[in-house]
């Protein structure tokens, strides 16, 4: 693949990294209660700007659980507990990535390759976002969820399952 084997361990800490500051879903609605908002989700946190109030009472924050919390009962509740599975999968690979960032000698020598590892739980995150997205937008959450994150997600788990790892030597293949 395109990245040197000896970069491969940063890359997989700072895609990681650059994963939890990109949203994995955008909506926009409209018409909603008179108003407009913009739901911003990010893996462990979601921001609501409700258009037409002052910033400061127009924000609101939640995390996965509460949101989910907040949908019981309603038809949305389903795809904000995948969310939070998403968000589990998500705090797995981040503290993966602290891990391996503090202590690469000693991750190096778990008996799976950090590298991977990492790749595979943005991968799963990625497809647990998409199913999430894939469920608001089948359950009647208006307007259109855009999954830009997801693809982010995906992209990057993706380079760092192919990450060629042999090339100095450091760890064969799986």
């Amino acid at each position: 693949m395109w990245v040197r084997s000896e970069y491969a361990g940063e890359l997989a800490v700072l895609t990681t990294w650059l994963s939890a500051l990109i949203p994995w879903n955008l909506t926009y609605v409209s018409g909603v209660a008179g108003g407009a908002f913009l739901f911003v989700r990010f893996p462990l946190l979601q921001v609501r700007y409700n258009f037409g109030v002052p910033l400061a009472a127009g924000v609101a924050v939640a995390d996965p659980l509460s949101a989910a919390a907040f949908q019981r009962g309603r038809g949305l509740e389903l795809a904000y507990q995948v969310w939070g599975v998403g968000a589990a999968l998500f705090l797995a690979a981040l503290a993966v990535s602290v891990v391996y960032y503090r202590r690469e000698s000693w991750a190096e020598s778990w008996p799976v390759d950090p590298v991977r590892l990492l790749g595979a739980l943005l991968l799963g995150t990625g497809v647990v976002f998409a199913a999430a997205t894939s469920l608001l937008l089948s359950r009647g959450f208006p307007g259109l969820p855009i999954p830009l994150g997801v693809v982010f997600l995906l992209l990057f788990g993706g380079v760092l399952l192919t990450v060629d790892r042999t090339e100095r030597g450091e760890r064969s293949s799986p």
